[in-house]
């Protein structure tokens, strides 16, 4: 660490609980210029600290916990028995967790960073992963097919809700399917994607990525994503992210290594929040269309009842929550 970002760091750990340190007094402590504080903190959240930066206010420092590092979450982790990786920033850590895979990364290998620099959502949308977040993907080998993946994705929404509210105290819902949902707007999000045999169409491995935002502020976010983005600290209280990590793989090896619906589709049911309301389905192609959520099945896939009658099953697409009034559907036998 360079000696101003060192002596930054400790001017921000000297000052009262969430106060703040204008860049003007920083520079003045520091003997550098405002750019140079400007850049010390960046270099400072780019090493993982938890630095947020409020115009007319100044820098604080969001967190007094270190940031994520290999050591401290195999500490946490104990006796873990796959490969671990923690970076800075990566450009995706489901990326880098592939590369992995097809190098013969065992079950169990881990992948994390407190930044993306070239995260990904479904459909190839960009998944922004400011500072501030924890980015984390897990190297899987199931034994069953590709159709197995929607399963797996609900296993790994419950295995985050589960981690979150064991370290965090804080309860998170679901959006169908792979939306992690707080106060109705989005804290994170899931990501899964694999590889099959054509022959046979069995699974090589499949990567599980999960993103949450835990200090981010509104403000490092883009304009579009600002206003349903949501954070599980808003910068006040201090990140147990060495502990959320652990738990968060934990959870993830006791309900994905070998998925047992039982074990997490009725809980990934109740943390819905789509269930029992009417809603837009939003399809890969083609129009979107109003429905009914009417329940998730055995395989993870949303059963809608359509406004015209008859039912239909979603394996894949994106659904939003309609504004209350809108008419029901009529009702249809299944």
């Amino acid at each position: 660490m360079s000696d101003t970002r060192s002596k930054l760091l400790a001017l921000l750990r000297s000052q009262p609980a969430g106060g703040f340190l204008s860049g003007q007094q920083a520079a003045e402590a520091l003997g550098v210029s405002r750019a140079a504080v400007c850049k010390a903190a960046a270099g400072l959240r780019r090493q993982g600290y938890q630095i947020q930066a409020v115009t007319r206010r100044g820098y604080r420092l969001a967190s007094e916990d270190a940031p994520l590092t290999r050591d401290g979450l195999l500490a946490a982790l104990e006796h873990w028995q796959a490969p671990v990786e923690v970076w800075p920033s990566l450009p995706s850590t489901n990326l880098r967790a592939r590369q992995l895979a097809l190098d013969g990364a065992p079950a169990g290998t881990v992948v994390a960073a407190l930044c993306q620099t070239q995260g990904r959502g479904r459909f190839g949308r960009v998944f922004e992963s400011p500072p501030g977040g924890l980015y984390l993907s897990m190297v899987l080998r199931p034994e069953g097919s590709i159709a197995q993946a929607l399963t797996l994705t609900a296993a790994a929404a419950v295995a985050v809700c589960r981690a979150v509210e064991e370290c965090c105290g804080v309860s998170l819902s679901v959006k169908w399917v792979n939306d992690l949902v707080l106060d109705g707007k989005k804290c994170g999000g899931i990501l899964t994607e694999g590889a099959a045999a054509l022959e046979s169409g069995r699974l090589e491995y499949l990567i599980v990525g999960i993103g949450l935002n835990l200090c981010t502020l509104p403000e490092d976010f883009s304009p579009a994503v600002r206003p349903v983005a949501a954070s599980l600290y808003p910068g006040l209280a201090p990140l147990p992210v060495h502990q959320l990590a652990a738990s968060l793989c934990r959870q993830l090896a006791r309900l994905c290594f070998d998925p047992q619906p039982e074990q997490f589709l009725p809980e990934y049911r109740r943390r819905s929040c789509v269930l029992g309301h009417h809603i837009t389905v939003h399809p890969p192609a083609g129009q979107p269309y109003a429905a009914f959520a009417q329940a998730i099945d055995d395989q993870g896939r949303l059963v809608v009842r359509l406004p015209a009658g008859g039912v239909q099953t979603l394996q894949w697409g994106e659904v939003s929550v309609r504004s209350a009034g809108s008419p029901p559907p009529e009702p249809a036998s299944i």
